[in-house]
């Protein structure tokens, strides 16, 4: 099992959801966080006044899925996910040691 984090732009959120589900990903969690990468952020003018945004709103998704889906995943995400400009995002995969349903102490695979 693995688990996989992904961080996107807010806006292509959507079709990240849509890619992920058609592949068979049952579930997702999702965060609105902010951050920055190679950009560095940039310069703005607000009434008159120029000001400094350090950091970019993304969006980032994390998905647990069975050891078989992580390459459809990642590419699911890659496609759905990709404008080709600077801060399009990053996916990290992590192995993911344990997996328990609350509700019905389901454990591994069967837990997903």
């Amino acid at each position: 099992m693995k688990l996989i984090t992904a961080i996107v732009k807010p806006f292509k959120l959507d079709e990240v959801r849509e890619a992920l589900s058609a592949i068979g990903v049952q579930g997702i969690t999702v965060t609105e966080v902010k951050g920055f990468g190679r950009q560095k952020g940039h310069t703005e003018l607000y009434r008159g006044a120029e000001y400094t945004v350090d950091f970019q709103p993304k969006v980032k998704i994390e998905a647990a899925v069975s050891a078989e889906l992580v390459d459809q995943a990642i590419e699911a995400i890659e496609k759905s996910a990709r404008t080709e400009k600077i801060g399009d995002g990053k996916i990290f995969v992590f192995n993911l040691e344990q997996v328990v349903r609350i509700r019905t102490g389901e454990t591994g695979k069967e837990a997903l």
